[in-house]
């Protein structure tokens, strides 16, 4: 087959396929530009979810294990699963991380501390896990155990967390270990864009001795959800047990137990790091044992209960290896995807890797610039193919996901536009210069925004099938059945590179007749 090079490698977040109109953001807009690529060129349906990404079956995707599976070639189990097997398999009761915080505490007469997002979603933790890291304590005879319960409203619905949390301490209750000491919603205590001001809210409840109190976790959401406030916004607050307010004190265990890195990442350097300057911590946490489910950032040297899998022969390692320059461009908030989670989970570029990060609009929810940075990441990509030095493209557009976080649909809908122009004017770009290009998603988002059973907004990601539209080379169809582990093996396909035999997915070109 002939190379096709620069081949652009276009990921739409969010973006995923919905037959049904109704609350369909994509089928909404007017998306004149995919609709003539996917009508000129092959198209297909990748599975994005559950099992075909690493996850438990009929998990939603998201956007780490997208990438990673994008770029890897294979599926990789991820944390959720491997979490989940060593609970039921019953290792997970002796990991020795876990267990070394939890016998630090007990043989000192210190507390545990237990950190993370109260959710079933699956995408940035699972509230079992935190049962679970209770229930060793248990076994190991620690009953001093706390919980900052972080609230979601993102991959589950917005108003959702009362009930979330009203199970989690109906479970701790069974178990008989552990309590409730702090709730916090995840804009507070999980934001990743380095808006301090967002961390320094939670970090007083968890730590220091600020902001308000509350008798009951579950009552006070509920009050909230009065005041319309949903999930993700939930004010910091302390809950009182006994009149006693529970903060982390110098001395304690401390475990974090959201196994996605991105947003546990600033929480955990205000917790730990000696040169932390984010903001000024009303009190520094001395002499702590902490431990996080997985590796946070290389430069947050902690114990890790779940250490990652190195990943060897990934789509820009393959192109690397060849000699090849590759160009990777996001905004902010999906820079680490087209970076450091499609690339196997490493840090530094590739030789010949070039990298841009183009900041995101800094305001509160993205409904108020659905349009985001596309702009500027679009005229980076145009820049690069008319300069002709790159042979690989890799960009990301946020805006289907991070608008469609919101739930708000007219401004979903103005985000599926926008991005459907910039699609527009790479496609042009690289065919014009002889090039192709590959237009797909990580996971779905954009095509279920309204709940069909009451109207509400949906703000989570979904199960859906994602689309794949091959541009510009000479295959005449696509296979069907693919996943997204069929990516990467496309890619390098297209562009004259032999698939490692490690790439467990296959190329979805069919060959021309006589190809």
């Amino acid at each position: 087959m002939t190379q096709f090079r620069p081949f652009v490698l276009i990921v739409c977040d969010g973006w995923g396929y919905n037959p049904d109109a109704h609350g369909n953001a994509i089928a909404a807009a007017e998306t004149p530009e995919i609709d003539a690529l996917t009508e000129r060129w092959p198209h297909t349906l990748l599975a994005a979810s559950g099992d075909a990404v690493g996850l438990p079956e009929g998990q939603q995707g998201n956007s780490e294990v997208g990438h990673l599976t994008i770029g890897a070639g294979r599926i990789v189990y991820q944390p959720l699963t491997r979490i989940n097997r060593a609970i039921a398999d019953g290792t997970f009761y002796d990991n020795p991380a876990l267990c070394a915080a939890v016998d630090r505490a007990r043989d000192r007469g210190r507390a545990l501390h237990c950190l993370g997002l109260v959710s079933p979603g699956g995408v940035h933790s699972h509230q079992d896990h935190g049962i679970a890291v209770a229930e060793l304590a248990r076994r190991r005879g620690l009953d001093d155990v706390w919980f900052h319960a972080f609230t979601d409203g993102r991959d589950e619905p917005p108003s959702s967390a009362a009930s979330f949390v009203h199970q989690f301490v109906g479970d701790l209750a069974r178990i008989g270990t552990g309590r409730v000491a702090s709730v916090a919603g995840r804009y507070f205590a999980m934001d990743r864009d380095r808006r301090w001001d967002r961390i320094q809210r939670a970090y007083e409840v968890i730590v220091g001795g600020g902001n308000g109190v509350a008798d009951n976790p579950v009552a006070f959401i509920e009050t909230q959800y009065r005041a319309g406030v949903t999930d993700e916004f939930m004010p910091p607050v302390a809950i009182v047990h006994d009149d006693r307010r529970v903060r982390i004190e110098d001395g304690d265990s401390v475990v974090f137990f959201n196994f996605r890195p991105d947003r546990a990442r600033q929480l955990t350097h205000a917790l730990v790091d000696p040169e932390f300057g984010g903001f000024e911590r009303s009190r520094v946490l001395r002499d702590i044992e902490m431990v996080t489910f997985t590796e946070y950032a290389r430069d947050l040297p902690l114990p890790v209960a779940f250490p990652r899998e190195d990943l060897h022969h990934t789509l820009g390692e393959e192109v690397s290896a060849h000699g090849l320059r590759q160009f990777h461009v996001a905004e902010t908030e999906k820079y680490a995807h087209v970076t450091y989670f499609i690339n196997g989970g490493r840090e530094r570029p590739f030789d010949e890797e070039e990298r841009l990060l183009v900041p995101s609009p800094r305001v509160a929810t993205y409904d108020a610039i659905p349009e985001m940075s596309a702009a500027p990441v679009t005229d980076a990509v145009e820049a690069h193919i008319r300069g002709g030095a790159d042979a690989l493209i890799v960009v990301n557009f946020a805006n289907a996901d991070m608008v469609g976080h919101t739930g708000d649909f007219a401004a979903t809908l103005r985000a599926v536009e926008f991005v459907d122009s910039c699609v527009g004017r790479i496609a042009r770009a690289a065919l014009d210069a002889g090039g192709a290009l590959l237009m797909t998603a990580d996971h779905g988002n954009a095509e279920y925004k309204i709940d069909q059973r009451d109207g509400s907004r949906l703000t989570a990601h979904t199960t859906s099938p994602v689309p794949a539209v091959l541009c510009g080379t000479d295959s005449a169809t696509l296979r069907v059945g693919g996943g997204l582990r069929d990516v990467a093996p496309t890619v390098l396909d297209a562009m004259g590179i032999e698939v490692p035999r490690v790439m467990s997915g296959a190329s979805l070109r069919v060959a021309p007749p006589g190809g």
